[in-house]
């Protein structure tokens, strides 16, 4: 799945470590990232949060897409924070699950994002 993220890429994500149900990722903000207060554009906060929900949500096999999606800001990512997104599935159950996922920086919360998935039938291989 990774190698076919062009987005996540592009973004200049790293994918540190995935497991069942679990995933790592992180991104550093440039200056392309800021917005007209000079704080990270919450957009790419989401898309970070979002990839390690795919991943995670990805993680057992089963190909799976989002569903739903909500993010809550806690404080504004800054220009050059190293941001670390801690993806993991609180519930899993036939073709639905539900992911947590932290975005943090130097252990600080910048979000809390919540994805629900659903799995779409196919395997990765």
């Amino acid at each position: 799945m990774w190698a076919g993220d062009k987005a996540s890429a592009a973004l200049g994500m790293q994918l540190i470590d995935v497991g069942p149900g679990y995933a790592l990722m992180s991104m550093e903000v440039t200056e392309a990232m800021t917005n007209g207060h000079g704080t990270a554009h919450g957009g790419f906060i989401f898309a970070l949060a979002d990839s390690a929900f795919g991943f995670a949500c990805n993680s057992h096999g089963e190909k799976a897409v989002a569903q739903h999606c909500s993010v809550t800001y806690l404080r504004p990512g800054r220009l050059g924070e190293h941001l670390v997104a801690a993806a993991h599935e609180v519930a899993r159950e036939g073709r639905s699950g539900i992911y947590d996922i932290n975005v943090s920086s130097d252990g600080e919360t910048v979000a809390e994002f919540r994805g629900h998935s659903r799995t779409v039938g196919g395997r990765w291989a």
